[in-house]
């Protein structure tokens, strides 16, 4: 049959993906209720929060793993510039293995967990460990899951803040789709310096531009899945790194590892990974909002579509009056890379899915086998002698 819309969900069923495609569709309505449930609490974080980030002896540490790491990695730097108080990324996988070098019992912590589930056995072991070896610690769980690990253990507690996510986005497919907008979104409102209502007003603007893109890159996006690209390169610069990253993870979870993806900065590029190119090769750039970032993304697009070697080059971002106007655009608004990232992450999380159908594979169970699973199994946490 041919590729589905992503809202035709009645197909998506049929070929094992009804989940996905729900999921990634029903993302501008999420940012809503978003929206509404931040405003409800926002009192409430701020009580949490008191002059935390005020004091620069503090320490802020976003953690998570896979996909949750790279939303810790897209908000942390935007959020260190807004702040005395030092804020940076460790994933929970190098938390759990080298403590020492991100831990200190007397500065005091606030970690900041991202989880879906919040069952994942690093997730609940970086807490157990901040908790042990740091004398002021306090913990603000990022999960959407009331029935989860992280907001069981933090009922009660004085220390612990759990912020819960629309119900709606604790994914029941594979991937990480709605949970992982949502929940940078979140983090983004929570910490950022402005008023509450300019917070709000920015989430709703963000979903009105997604419905955009949802309707407008449907068709495009479902013909480019059927190119047989076998290699796919997502370039970003700054925070859009990390956005790269998960868009190379999204296509390499949904094609169970059939099509190879890479990731790397527009710079960085230059430097050894742009020999990976072919004439089997997609390579995406995800463009920055920012002037001089966009000037160096134009030269690298420039050079590639003058070389004529890979398949194709594409690029998503927002409307610019500077250089070529990019393949996949929209009139974002006027808010830095970070808000920005959920709407060109639309476009990596279909491209995705469809390619992920292309292939004949069920992209709500692309590991049918169990070598891979929604919520990591296997971990064995070992405790710090």
């Amino acid at each position: 049959m041919d590729a589905p819309s992503l809202t035709d969900l009645p197909a998506w069923q049929r070929l094992g993906g009804g989940h996905t495609a729900e999921e990634i569709a029903q993302q501008p309505a999420l940012w809503e209720a978003l929206a509404e449930s931040l405003q409800a609490q926002s009192a409430q974080l701020q009580d949490f929060l008191a002059d935390w980030l005020q004091q620069p002896q503090h320490r802020v540490i976003f953690t998570g793993a896979g996909s949750s790491g790279f939303i810790a990695e897209m908000v942390a730097d935007q959020i260190d510039a807004q702040w005395p108080a030092e804020v940076r990324v460790v994933h929970t996988t190098s938390l759990l293995t080298h403590p020492a070098l991100y831990l200190q019992r007397e500065r005091p912590t606030l970690l900041v967990s991202f989880a879906r589930s919040g069952s994942s056995p690093e997730s609940t072991a970086a807490v157990d460990l901040v908790r042990e070896r740091v004398a002021q610690a306090r913990f603000l769980d990022i999960t959407c899951n009331r029935d989860g690990e992280l907001a069981r253990r933090g009922q009660g507690r004085a220390d612990t803040c759990t912020l819960l996510m629309p119900e709606a986005s604790c994914d029941r497919a594979f991937a990480m789709t709605s949970s992982l907008s949502c929940m940078l979104l979140a983090a983004l409102s929570v910490f950022a310096d402005t008023p509450w209502p300019q917070r709000v007003r920015a989430l709703r603007a963000l979903a009105a531009q997604a419905r955009l893109a949802l309707a407008q890159w449907d068709a495009p996006v479902v013909a480019l899945a059927q190119a047989p690209y076998s290699r796919v390169i997502y370039l970003g610069s700054g925070p859009l790194e990390a956005l790269a990253r998960e868009a190379a993870l999204k296509l390499l979870e949904l094609t169970a590892g059939r099509v190879l993806a890479l990731a790397n900065t527009p710079l960085g590029f230059r430097h050894g990974p742009k020999s990976t190119i072919d004439g089997d090769t997609l390579v995406v750039v995800l463009r920055s909002a920012q002037p001089l970032a966009r000037r160096y993304e134009q030269d690298l697009l420039d050079e590639l579509r003058r070389d004529g070697i890979a398949g194709r080059v594409l690029s998503v971002g927002p409307h610019s009056d500077v250089g070529a106007q990019d393949d996949y655009a929209l009139a974002a608004p006027d808010l830095p890379d970070p808000w920005l990232a959920p709407l060109w992450l639309c476009f990596a999380q279909r491209y995705a899915l469809q390619r992920s159908s292309a292939l004949g594979l069920t992209p709500d169970n692309p590991f049918p086998d169990g070598t891979v699973n929604r919520v990591v199994q296997g971990v064995t946490i070992h405790r710090l002698d």
